[in-house]
């Protein structure tokens, strides 16, 4: 359960791999404090992931967690999510937060340069992630990942999202970086991890190690 105070510094931000079950992620979310979960489609057709964001994103809701659909915003308005992930062209983003602006939050990501960050982050998106997907697949994070998100960190005040590595200990690396926010997927819901403990430790380490954020 979240607190009712969010932590300020680093928060961690689950991201949901292909049919993760609704008994999975409460699980994950009884560790401790998770600012947001999103939900990719990946190759999952409209009807199953539309099925599976009926699940999990009111259970997201109601632990204190932001859902935020990978997307397609169709389905994260039937769902009532809080938000919508959009990578792609900056034109797309800046129609995509025009049209639901004041209703739903709207990030983006898929970006592997400065100038490419710089670029969509021009539209003022809600947030910044670095990473992939279902690339969290080594213990550590990504060199690019963490280098964009430090400069990003200190640069831009938009807030940016850091992909952890599959270790769960790799949260401390992110946090770092001076990002408001560490995802992790791998480490909390890959096969054999408990996820209730590894979204705990995850805490533990930020709480003892993540710099401090003024108010």
């Amino acid at each position: 359960m979240n607190d009712e105070t969010p932590p300020n510094r680093c928060r961690i931000v689950l991201i949901a791999p292909p049919a993760l079950t609704a008994e999975r992620l409460a699980e994950a979310l009884r560790g401790g404090d998770v600012a947001s979960l999103i939900l990719p489609q990946g190759d999952m057709g409209e009807a199953a992931f539309q099925a599976m964001a009926e699940k999990l994103v009111p259970l997201a809701q109601k632990a204190g967690a932001a859902a935020i659909i990978a997307g397609d915003s169709r389905i994260a308005g039937r769902v009532q999510a809080d938000g919508i992930h959009l990578e792609g062209a900056r034109q797309d983003l800046a129609e995509t937060i025009e049209r639901l602006q004041g209703k739903m939050m709207v990030g983006t990501g898929g970006v592997k340069t400065r100038d490419d960050a710089l670029d969509l982050g021009e539209e003022r998106p809600d947030y910044m992630f670095f990473g992939r997907f279902g690339y969290d697949n080594t213990p550590e994070p990504h060199r690019r990942n963490l280098a964009l998100g430090a400069w990003w960190a200190e640069m831009i005040a938009v807030p940016c999202i850091v992909l952890a590595g599959s270790d769960i200990a790799s949260v401390e690396e992110v946090a770092r970086t001076g990002a408001e926010f560490v995802a992790v997927s791998a480490a909390v819901f890959a096969d054999g991890v408990d996820a209730r403990a590894a979204v705990a430790a995850a805490n533990a380490l930020l709480d003892q190690t993540a710099p401090r954020f003024e108010d």
